[in-house]
């Protein structure tokens, strides 16, 4: 049925200027939200759209308030209240415990009464599935591990032996937690096998995208602290270390038993090499290499990377390299030339 404005802010704070009973059922864009729907404005490139914008309603920050006479909630964080509110407005799904009788579930499986487990799937011995756990079809949950409660396992989902989930994890299809690091020793000119006995540890409210991997290591239990989010596609090697609420984005990489500490953001397609430290609140810019430890809080981009500044000097430079280059050439040609006069 949709919630009004008054609503929405009495639960989620704010501050409602115009009508507070235009009814909201549904978040939209700017560009393409309708009536009913309710958008956010917080990048002043989208003035345009927010002008133009056909929403019944606007989240911004006080600071934009003037930009438009359309209904709005003013709040410190529209994004964030943006997100809130779409919380509000598309609630979870909602399951009935079960066991599909299409599932194996082993008798020294440990699985609440409240879960829901679907057709195909495999717990194995000694596993658990905590409270209210919904795992989706065709998932296995290896021997000895344990799925805390209020957790989300979409359908072919992989958690391998004695691997652990905290509480309220959400794990999109085909990620696989807990295969075996990449180990191996080389002798006679072959490689010998590193048996991977370790396992994988995952904190609370963690979700991991589709297609990631998160392997584990020959000794040890690498962790993914609690709040971290982590994209599709992206690789977590053996032994590496993840503080809380970190960030990485889709086609990201994490070389052996490297530490990424508390709130690190990693963007799309960037890389750190084994072993290697990123401090606190340290952002790696898109396609970027990580090759050494970098301290905390700085930002850096490039490959090997480095402070955003220089990188950004460089790329402006390497874009400038076909000029300089035929500067350099005319700046020989005159020096050849100052030469062939000055010979006796």
């Amino acid at each position: 049925m949709g919630l009004t404005l008054a609503q929405i802010a009495s639960r989620l704070g704010g501050r409602v200027a115009g009508d507070p009973q235009v009814l909201i059922r549904q978040v939209g864009t700017l560009e393409r939200a309708v009536e009913g729907q309710i958008s956010f404005f917080a990048n002043p490139r989208l003035r345009r759209q927010l002008s133009a914008t056909r929403a019944a309603a606007v989240i911004l920050a006080a600071d934009a308030e003037g930009l438009t006479q359309k209904p709005r909630i003013v709040c410190e964080n529209p994004y964030a209240y943006f997100a809130r509110v779409s919380q509000l407005l598309n609630p979870g799904t909602r399951f009935v415990p079960a066991i599909d009788s299409a599932a194996h579930v082993s008798p020294g499986a440990r699985v609440s009464p409240s879960a829901r487990i679907e057709s195909g799937t495999v717990v194995e011995e000694g596993a658990e599935i905590g409270e209210r756990s919904w795992i989706g079809a065709g998932c296995h949950v290896g021997t000895g591990a344990a799925i805390g409660p209020d957790c989300r396992l979409y359908p072919s989902v992989v958690v391998y032996a004695r691997c652990r989930i905290g509480a309220r994890a959400i794990l999109h299809s085909g990620a696989v937690i807990g295969a075996d690091g990449f180990g191996f020793a080389p002798e006679g000119g072959q490689w010998v096998k590193i048996p991977q006995i370790g396992r994988v540890v995952i904190g609370d409210d963690v979700e991991i995208g589709a297609g990631t991997t998160i392997d584990r290591p020959a000794v040890g239990e690498p962790r993914i602290g609690s709040g971290t989010k982590i994209d599709n596609l992206v690789q977590v090697a053996h032994g590496v270390k993840i503080g809380r609420n970190a960030l990485l984005a889709a086609q990201s990489g994490v070389a052996g038993s490297s530490v990424l500490e508390d709130d690190v953001v990693l963007a799309g397609q960037s890389g750190v090499t084994g072993h290697v430290t990123l401090g606190r609140g340290v952002r790696v810019g898109a396609k970027s290499a990580v090759t050494k430890d970098i301290g905390e809080g700085q930002h850096v981009a490039g490959v090997p990377a480095g402070p955003v500044a220089d990188w950004r000097e460089s790329a402006v430079l390497l874009r400038r390299l076909p000029e300089l280059r035929q500067a350099l050439s005319d700046l020989q040609s005159r020096l050849a030339a100052l030469e062939a006069r000055m010979k006796p």
